[in-house]
C-alpha cells in the first residue's frame, strides 16, 4: 500500500493540515464543506481532490481513512459512522462531549476492522517528546505529581476577532465549559507517563469583568483539575484556560528528580535531580533544548504546531500500514472525555469527586450508556441540558449580545 486514501470532513481547520497530510505520504481524495471560499481554498493546495457538501454522499467515496474536522461537539456521530464502514478515523479534536457517545464510539471502535485515533498533536512537540524519553529511560523514578497548563486566552474585547471565531450566539464557542478542551494539557502527561485518570474533581477561576465587550456565556477563565490515577500519582491539569498570557507548560515530578519545559525559553527543558539521586551521565541540575531527528526536520518545516501536526499523521499513516493499533485510540480518547465531562460536573456540585469509568469494561459503560446531558446547542437548535458556566445563572446582557449581533451583520 502505498499512499493511504484520506477523506477530509470540514476545512475550516481542515485544509491548513493538508500539508502535513500529503508530507506523511497521505493522498488526499475527498472532501466535504459547505463553505464555497474553503473549497476554493483547498483546490488550490489539492486540485485533484472531489468535494461532497453532504456527508452521506462522502463517505461513499472510496477511501482508506477519514479525518474529521467538523465541529468540536460532533465527532462521535460522524467517528461511529465511518467505523461503521471500516473505514480508519482520525478526530481533530475530543472524541466525544457526552458519556453516551463516549460509550457509542468505543463499542464501534471494538466492533470494526479499522481503528479510531485522535489527533492530538501536543505531545509530539519535541519538548513533550524529550520529557518521554526521559522519564521511560527510568533515571526520574516512577511519577508522583505531574501538571499540564494549556493557556490560550482571546481579547474580550476584539469583537471582529469574536465573532469570526463564533457565528452565532449558539456556536458551540459561546458555550464550552472550560473542563471541556482538555486534549493539550492532559495528553501529554498521559503519553509520558503512561498513566490513566480513575477520579476527579475540579474547581473554576473566575472570571471576566462585567465590562468586557464579548457576550461571553461562560465567565469562569480556567478550570483547575485534579486526578488521581490508576498508580495513585496525581495530575493537575487546565482545559484551555484564560489567564496570564498564552503558553502551554507541562513538569513530571518523580521520586529521585523532575523535567519540566521552561516557560519563555524556546522548548527548553529543564532536568533536575536531588544531588543524592544523580544518575552517572548527569549533572544535578541539566538545562538544555532538546531537538528533533535531522531527518525529519524538512518535513517538519511547514508542519503547524512547532512540527508537532505532522508526527500525528505520520503516526497515523504509519498505523494503518503496520496494521497496528495507534497508542492514542479510542480508550486514550474517552477517557480525557470523561475526565473533561465529570471535571465540569464536579465544579457545579461543588468541587465533588467523580470516578472516571474505564471504558475497556463494558460493564462500565452500561453505566453511561443514557448519559446525553450536555452543555452545547444541538444540530436542530436543541436546547443545552446542563450549564455550561459554574455561575449556573449568568447571561451576557443584552446591550453585550445586540453589540455581537450588530458585529455579525457586518462580517457577513
Amino acid at each position: 500500500m502505498d499512499k493511504i486514501r484520506l477523506g477530509v470532513f470540514g476545512l475550516g481547520r481542515g485544509r491548513s493540515l493538508f500539508t502535513s497530510m500529503l508530507a506523511a505520504g497521505a493522498e488526499i481524495v475527498a472532501v466535504c464543506e459547505k463553505d464555497e471560499r474553503r473549497i476554493e481554498e483547498a483546490l488550490k493546495i489539492a486540485p485533484e481532490i472531489t468535494v461532497y457538501r453532504n456527508f452521506d454522499e462522502f463517505i461513499e467515496h472510496p477511501m482508506d481513512a477519514v479525518m474529521l474536522c467538523n465541529y468540536f461537539n460532533e465527532h462521535a456521530e460522524y467517528a461511529v459512522r465511518c467505523l461503521e464502514r471500516n473505514i480508519h478515523v482520525l478526530s481533530e479534536t475530543t472524541s466525544n462531549t457526552t458519556m453516551a457517545d463516549g460509550v457509542k464510539l468505543v463499542r464501534a471502535a471494538e466492533r470494526s476492522s479499522a481503528f479510531y485515533m485522535i489527533a492530538e498533536n501536543y505531545p509530539f512537540m519535541v519538548f513533550n517528546q524529550e520529557m518521554r524519553r526521559v522519564y521511560r529511560e527510568g533515571t526520574l523514578g516512577h511519577v508522583l505529581y505531574a501538571e499540564g497548563e494549556y493557556n490560550h486566552p482571546l481579547n474580550p474585547n476584539n469583537m471582529a476577532e469574536v465573532v469570526k471565531l463564533r457565528p452565532s450566539q449558539e456556536h458551540w464557542r459561546n458555550n464550552i465549559p472550560r473542563t471541556y478542551y482538555i486534549t493539550h494539557s492532559l495528553a501529554p502527561l498521559m503519553y509520558i507517563t503512561g498513566q490513566r485518570p480513575v477520579k476527579v474533581s475540579a474547581m473554576p477561576v473566575y472570571g471576566y469583568s462585567e465590562d468586557v465587550t464579548c457576550p461571553l456565556n461562560v465567565r469562569d477563565r480556567a478550570a483547575i483539575i485534579t486526578t488521581i490515577n490508576d498508580d495513585r500519582s496525581v495530575f493537575r491539569i487546565t482545559g484551555c484556560s484564560a489567564f496570564g498570557c498564552h503558553e502551554n507548560s507541562y513538569r513530571i515530578c518523580g521520586e529521585y528528580g523532575q523535567i519540566e519545559n521552561v516557560r519563555g525559553s524556546g522548548n527548553k527543558v529543564m532536568l533536575n535531580y536531588n544531588k543524592w539521586d544523580i544518575p552517572e551521565g548527569r549533572e544535578e541540575h541539566n538545562y538544555y533544548k532538546p531537538e528533533f531527528p535531522e531527518e525529519d526536520k524538512p518535513l517538519l518545516e511547514k508542519a503547524g504546531h512547532g512540527g508537532s501536526d505532522f508526527y500525528v499523521f505520520r503516526e497515523f499513516i504509519n498505523c494503518i500500514r503496520e496494521k497496528r493499533h495507534p497508542e492514542f485510540d479510542e480508550y486514550f480518547a474517552t477517557t480525557m472525555a470523561s475526565v473533561a465531562i465529570l471535571a465540569h460536573r464536579s465544579i457545579l456540585e461543588g468541587n465533588k469527586a467523580f470516578d472516571i469509568p474505564d471504558f475497556h469494561r463494558e460493564e462500565e459503560r452500561v453505566l453511561y450508556e443514557n448519559d446525553v446531558l450536555t452543555p452545547f446547542y444541538g444540530k436542530n437548535g436543541e436546547a443545552p441540558t446542563q450549564p455550561c458556566c459554574s455561575e449556573i445563572d449568568y447571561k451576557p446582557s443584552a446591550e453585550k449580545l445586540a453589540a455581537y449581533e450588530s458585529a455579525l451583520k457586518e462580517r457577513n
